[in-house]
């Protein structure tokens, strides 16, 4: 990730522009996903649990309604 420094910007609206590009880019979020190891069997477990909830939630909703 490469930010120029354009003339006459302060260091502070080039530090953003440097941590917006890298948000966009999404390398923080790979950086802390990649940080431990999860394996496949607990990566399937939470996308089960995760599926689980959001159909909770679905059902509760259409239950108030």
């Amino acid at each position: 990730m490469q930010v120029t420094l354009r003339q006459g910007e302060t260091f502070e609206s080039l530090l953003k522009r440097f941590r917006s590009a890298v948000a966009k880019h999404g390398i923080i979020s790979d950086y802390k996903r990649h940080q431990s190891f999860i394996s496949k069997s607990q990566k399937l477990r939470a996308k089960i649990q995760r599926a689980q909830r959001k159909r909770m939630l679905k059902a509760a909703r259409r239950a108030a309604a």
